[in-house]
């Protein structure tokens, strides 16, 4: 039991680095469901393989080595769970897209105003449609997502931290919108992309794009 339990835990870091690139312990925790005591002894043996760097300095965290790369696709072609949820990913995929095109609007409206008059949010009520916008689109994400998270419960993780997210935003933190590196709805979004696309099988292309 206890070998299994760290080869699941072997997987889900290696694959939660794949999706966020680099990670600090709180993400990385967040996004692969291993508590952040346990994190230790789920990476040290992965730095020690080769398969995983930690960075410290200003943004500290763990990212895949390549050879890290290759060892997470080997083991995620081989997992049953990602292969046994297949039907259930090519589903929410085409439902997908269209809720992705209608957040990439969404965002675009809360960097500018206007082609060429970026958004200062000196404007609480124009800031304020953008979030409500955000909101409805949240909920199409989420109206779409539970045949997903009940074939492969790792989609689940994403629905708090998208709420807690949500919530910093209507409080009045706008870096929790977009900022990069800030566990932002815009990061933890691409996250979930990321992870349908790697899930799937697939390859960015122009549909992901929106």
């Amino acid at each position: 039991m206890v070998h299994a339990q760290q080869d699941q835990h072997t997987f889900d870091v290696l694959h939660s680095l794949r999706v966020k690139g680099l990670a600090n312990d709180n993400v990385l925790s967040a996004l692969s469901g291993v508590p952040v005591e346990d994190l230790p002894a789920a990476l040290d043996p992965l730095v020690e393989q080769g398969l995983v760097v930690r960075r410290e300095g200003r943004m500290p965290g763990a990212m895949l080595t390549p050879a890290g790369k290759a060892e997470h696709l080997r083991l995620l072609a081989q997992d049953p769970a990602t292969t046994g949820a297949a039907t259930a990913l090519t589903a929410f995929y085409d439902r997908f897209l269209p809720i992705n095109s209608d957040f990439k609007m969404v965002c675009q409206r809360w960097q500018m105003r206007s082609d060429d008059t970026p958004n200062d949010h000196g404007d609480p009520i124009y800031d304020g449609e953008v979030v409500g916008a955000l909101a409805q689109t949240d909920e199409q994400l989420r109206a779409s997502l539970p045949e997903l998270v009940d074939a492969l419960p790792r989609f689940g993780r994403y629905l708090p931290r998208l709420s807690a997210a949500l919530d910093r935003i209507r409080g009045g933190d706008n870096a929790s919108f977009a900022r990069p590196m800030y566990d932002s709805y815009h990061d933890i979004w691409m996250e979930l992309h990321e992870d349908l696309i790697l899930s799937a099988g697939r390859t960015r292309g122009a549909a992901d794009e929106g």
